[in-house]
């Protein structure tokens, strides 16, 4: 009998992908527990409708993704820390305050955990900091990074 899974299973496989079972097996286990359904004609239609949407949806996460990582190269990010004597700063700039420090200067709020420094900022200066939008694009944003007053 052909099944078409509904979940990822590691015994079976992944979600969406029609796989042959015996028919016990598909009707005493893998249909009640709904973890496949049958592959009937109007299942796999749906299973075919339901894919071009996943991919037309992808597709329009990959293009906003991409438009503001151009928004991104324009805008400078303003964070300011308490700093003490010669230049030196209390502490460091985390990728917390950068985002909050975003959020409060350009209204469009960013994940701190797709932040990526490879160092921790502990000076005063300006800095490129990339920020991974997209499994497949990376944005750049500069973060000037002044004492505060």
């Amino acid at each position: 009998m052909k099944i078409i899974l509904l979940q990822d299973d590691k015994n079976l496989g992944k979600k969406g992908e029609i796989i042959n079972a015996n028919d016990g097996y598909a009707r005493n286990f893998i249909i009640p527990k709904k973890i496949g359904l049958e592959a009937t004609p109007k299942n796999l239609n749906d299973l075919k409708l339901q894919k071009a949407n996943e991919e037309r949806i992808a597709k329009e996460q990959l293009e906003e993704a991409q438009a503001l990582a151009k928004d991104l190269e324009n805008k400078e990010v303003v964070v300011s820390i308490k700093g003490g004597e010669g230049g030196k700063v209390f502490g460091s700039v985390s990728s917390k305050e950068i985002a909050a420090a975003f959020k409060e200067q350009c209204g469009v709020e960013l994940d701190k955990k797709k932040i990526q420094m490879e160092e921790a900022i502990k000076s005063f200066g300006v800095y490129q900091v990339k920020i991974k939008l997209h499994p497949k694009v990376i944005g750049n944003l500069k973060v000037k990074v002044q004492e505060k007053k």
